[in-house]
């Protein structure tokens, strides 16, 4: 079989896996049964993606991240250092929940960043393009375009596709200075206009 991604030899990839082109796995990583990964990603060291786990094109997982069951990346997202995924509500060793049925849903959307050792409560949806800081704890859907922060992670601002600030005029209106990208704010929600 002819592989066109890279797997460093201290790493490990189970059967029944599909890898897309010009994706890197470097050093002590796990690529468990079933996980589908697009094409040119990047996966850090000591990353663990579990069981029919799906990654989208041009994803970006650094250093000691582990993606669990019940997990989806969309294309373009980028994972911090150590940050984590969980994927079951009310884990308990003594009950073990190890049926599909028992693994929440969690949905990452596009160009979503998310800052070295947050957090990820399962069972959300984080919308395309937001912004998670450093160290938050995600604990509900984020909507897109949103600058989350703190424990439990707050709304505390918008940010455009580039992941620079903005800021709106009094009609709810903000222009990229980079792309002249317009984005408008209404309702709690940012939408980029012609999209």
């Amino acid at each position: 079989m002819n592989k066109n991604y890279f797997v460093h030899e201290t790493s490990f990839v189970d059967q029944n896996v599909i890898i897309g082109d010009d994706t890197k796995i470097w050093h002590f990583s796990h690529i468990q049964n079933g996980a589908k990964i697009g094409s040119n990603c990047t996966f850090g060291q000591n990353v663990n993606v579990g069981i029919n786990v799906i990654i989208g094109n041009f994803c970006k997982v650094q250093n000691n991240v582990s993606i669990y069951k019940g997990v989806e990346l969309e294309d373009f997202m980028f994972c911090g250092p150590s940050m984590v995924f969980t994927n079951i509500e009310r884990p308990r060793s003594e009950f073990p929940q190890n049926k599909s049925e028992d693994y929440e849903k969690t949905l990452i959307g596009k160009s979503v960043t998310i800052g070295a050792n947050a957090t990820i409560i399962c069972g959300i949806t984080i919308g395309k393009y937001a912004f998670i800081g450093a160290g938050s704890v995600i604990t509900k859907d984020i909507p897109d375009f949103a600058l989350v922060v703190g424990n439990p992670g707050v709304v505390v601002g918008w940010v455009n596709r580039y992941g620079d600030k903005l800021s709106f005029d009094e009609n709810g209106v903000s222009i990229c200075p980079n792309s002249n990208e317009k984005y408008h704010l209404l309702n709690n929600q940012v939408k980029l206009v012609d999209e």
